[in-house]
């Protein structure tokens, strides 16, 4: 745990409880605790029955689904179960990657689904081009006066201790959200995320650091306390169809 003010880079908050860095305390830890009885890891634990993708959207080229929590968007290194190796079971004669874009493990929300090399190439193209539109719905663990406004804080991946993402003004890429309070009491934020930029972690990072809302999101294992899951909901999607080019969007309520 963390004792005392908040780390400059990393997401260390008073009294807040965090796993063990993976390039030093891990493997330490792995040694010291053979033997003993402890608590298994619950996103390392894949029932595929738990985990029911809904198609929202389906034509020739493309489907739009809702991840639920909890389900890999790729294969991982201990679980197989995940979206692409699934739409690769619905859609064995698809050509291509499948997968456009990820969505961690614990967030849950809308996927675009290219079922053909042309589609994918198409759709990808502008997420690299950055003309897809996204927002996400979050719960904070506090409540957030400001209603409206940007985040910009530069984020570069943590060398020794992956997959956490670190706040770096040097070496760190431009990382930008805007964000809108949509309700909030004493204790939570109902809030909207649209990232301007799609680095790894960056709505959870600019939602947990003392620079950003100084408020986790809730659920958040890596930068905040843990709960029944990760209140992060990839929730509106807009981008031009591949095929005809009419620009269509879609949304998603949160399950929380």
């Amino acid at each position: 745990f963390w004792w005392g003010s908040p780390h400059k880079s990393e997401i260390k908050k008073h009294k807040y409880f965090y796993p063990s860095c993976t390039s030093r305390c891990k493997p330490i830890l792995k040694h010291m605790l053979e033997g003993l009885e402890i608590e298994k890891n619950e996103l390392l634990i894949s029932n595929p029955s738990d985990y029911k993708i809904e198609i929202l959207f389906e034509d020739d080229y493309l489907l739009i689904i809702n991840k639920p929590h909890g389900l890999l968007s790729v294969p991982g290194t201990t679980i197989k179960d995940s979206v692409v190796l699934r739409m690769k079971e619905l859609y064995p004669k698809a050509t291509g990657p499948l997968i456009v874009h990820r969505l961690d493990q614990e967030t849950s929300g809308l996927m675009i689904i290219a079922k053909d090399i042309e589609s994918y190439k198409l759709v990808q193209k502008q997420f690299i081009e950055r003309t897809v539109k996204k927002k996400y719905r979050a719960l904070l663990s506090k409540k957030i006066i400001k209603k409206e406004g940007i985040i910009s804080l530069p984020l570069i991946g943590d060398e020794n201790n992956r997959p956490y993402q670190l706040v770096c003004e040097k070496k760190g890429k431009k990382s930008t959200t805007r964000y809108k309070v949509l309700k909030s009491d004493n204790e939570t934020t109902d809030i909207e995320f649209e990232p301007i930029t799609g680095r790894t972690h960056q709505l959870r990072v600019h939602s947990a650091h003392y620079k950003g809302l100084n408020a986790p999101i809730i659920g958040d294992t890596l930068y905040g306390k843990k709960s029944d899951r990760l209140k992060l909901h990839a929730s509106w999607i807009k981008f031009e169809h591949p095929n005809n080019l009419d620009v269509i969007e879609f949304n998603s309520n949160p399950p929380f």
